[in-house]
């Protein structure tokens, strides 16, 4: 009788890091894990990623799970009614609105796993990363390997002439970086 007048609680979780630090892998593993628990799970990525698939998130691992592009965050309020799990990949790309929209679906009982870029290749905070982590329940930091050194690297390098922000590339424009290396390279300039 208590489960069946205790209002379900929903939460955000995001999870951050550099390029190659495992975001995807362990946003896929998370939501395995809840359909697995047979809930009801939906996901969501920009419809300007297309690097890997129009339709799935992929890891660098190539893990997928299917998903649903869409071209802004009001969307994902709209197409997640009745679902208990909400994950959304490459959140960086979104715009300011995710956060609103995260809370919202939270305050309403859902689960929402977000991954993203906390930082752009010039090491400033991306997109509205910074304020979901103001707001989420639950923050996981995940580290690439830095290429140079071997310590644990959380830059995202940029390394080819193109100064716009959003530039979709993978080892052939980008590489992870620790804090010395990173710095290293930016003096160089």
């Amino acid at each position: 009788m208590f489960l069946e007048n205790a209002k379900r609680s929903g939460w955000i979780e995001v999870i951050v890091g550099s390029m190659f630090s495992g975001k995807t892998e362990e946003l896929i593993r998370r939501l395995r894990r809840a359909q697995f628990a047979n809930q009801k799970v939906e996901i969501f990525s920009p419809q300007i990623d297309t690097r890997y698939s129009q339709d799935s998130v992929v890891s660098h691992d190539s893990n997928s799970i299917r998903s649903t592009p869409v071209s802004s965050s009001g969307n994902i309020l709209l197409l997640s009614s009745d679902v208990d799990v909400v994950g959304i990949d490459e959140a960086q790309f979104f715009d300011m609105g995710l956060v609103d929209v995260c809370n919202d679906m939270a305050n309403s009982g859902i689960r929402i796993i977000v991954a993203g870029l906390d930082m752009d290749y010039r090491g400033k905070p991306f997109g509205p990363i910074p304020n979901l982590l103001a707001v989420a329940e639950y923050v996981t930091k995940v580290h690439a390997i830095c290429v140079r050194c071997g310590n644990l690297a959380h830059h995202s390098h940029r390394f080819t002439d193109n100064d716009k922000l959003v530039v979709l590339g993978e080892k052939e424009a980008y590489e992870p970086l620790c804090r010395h290396c990173y710095n290293e390279v930016v003096k160089r300039r």
